[in-house]
């Protein structure tokens, strides 16, 4: 088992080297044709913020029920994504945060995700390319299950559970909205740093109790995204994510993640934002997860896109 480990890590390694080297090699030449002129129009560039508050108050006497309670939400993302002759360099991160107050109760987190994704890829016809790439998923802060009377449990937290997928293979990519990435050599690392989640968390999120980290270095991914302006008012987003350890593969072992977000804008500044998220782990839960959210406020965007 040892020697197929380094046999992998050996090839991504390889693989890493001829395209970094291969990047330098362009950039240079770049930089002896023009040294006196740094080009960035290869470079398409885009950078959304926002934060929206939603509040409810109800008098002591309203009979139609209601807790008073106090929400805010936030969200940092953006995306560089370079692209010149046969090579590009895609990049992503996705911020988000949210807490709400009831009355009567703590405040409580709504909303907490940590994002990021590097791929680099070199085209092989008009919409198919190999790539290699690494993206990276946790959150920010601890997370609870609460009881009826308030109770608290730690479910989760910083990099537990976090999760580091590398992934080399070929990727279709038809147009600029739609880009699908086939992954036959996919190694993941699950990290639980905090060693008392597993007491409350059977499963421990794949990773033996007493451990940090689990690798999984046989394994499949699929990497599906579809970013969808439909006019200038209303985008969809989606990404679909889909891992398969070889090594214990069946059905109900494999891995699916959906994150729909949808905004439509209102004005300038104001948005509305729906998001959604179906999750199927077993290392996780025996059932589907989801989660969705809806909210008013203000979102700040700018680009570069011609």
């Amino acid at each position: 088992m040892l020697f197929y480990q380094k046999k992998i890590l050996s090839i991504i390694f390889i693989f890493q080297c001829v395209i970094l080297q291969s990047f330098a090699q362009d950039t240079e030449a770049d930089s002896i044709l023009a040294p006196s002129k740094k080009d960035t129009t290869y470079w398409v560039n885009n950078f959304k913020a926002g934060l929206n508050f939603n509040q409810a108050a109800f008098s002591s006497n309203w009979k139609s029920g209601g807790v008073n309670s106090v929400a805010l939400g936030s969200v940092i993302a953006g995306k560089a994504n370079y692209a010149k002759g046969k090579w590009s360099w895609d990049n992503e991160i996705e911020l988000l945060y949210g807490v709400v107050k009831n009355e009567g109760q703590t405040v409580r987190k709504s909303n907490d995700r940590i994002f990021l994704d590097s791929k680099v890829g070199y085209k092989i016809s008009k919409n198919w390319g190999s790539y290699f790439s690494g993206n990276f998923l946790s959150q920010f802060t601890k997370g609870y299950n609460y009881d009826e009377d308030g109770n608290r449990t730690l479910i989760s937290g910083w990099m537990s559970p976090g999760f580091l997928t590398a992934s080399l293979g070929f990727e279709y990519k038809p147009n600029q909205e739609f880009n699908l990435r086939i992954g036959p050599l996919s190694p993941r690392f699950t990290f639980v740093t905090d060693g008392t989640i597993a007491d409350n968390v059977p499963e421990n999120y794949g990773v033996t109790p007493g451990e940090t980290v689990r690798a999984e270095w046989f394994a499949f991914q699929l990497f599906a995204t579809w970013d969808k302006d439909f006019n200038e008012n209303f985008n969809l987003k989606s990404r679909y994510q889909m891992f398969a350890n070889y090594e214990t593969l069946a059905f109900d072992s494999i891995d699916h993640r959906l994150d729909i977000t949808l905004t439509a804008k209102i004005s300038k500044l104001i948005n509305v934002t729906f998001t959604n998220i179906n999750l199927y782990d077993i290392d996780q839960d025996s059932g589907i997860q989801y989660s969705q959210g809806l909210s008013l406020g203000i979102l700040y965007k700018v680009n570069n896109k011609k």
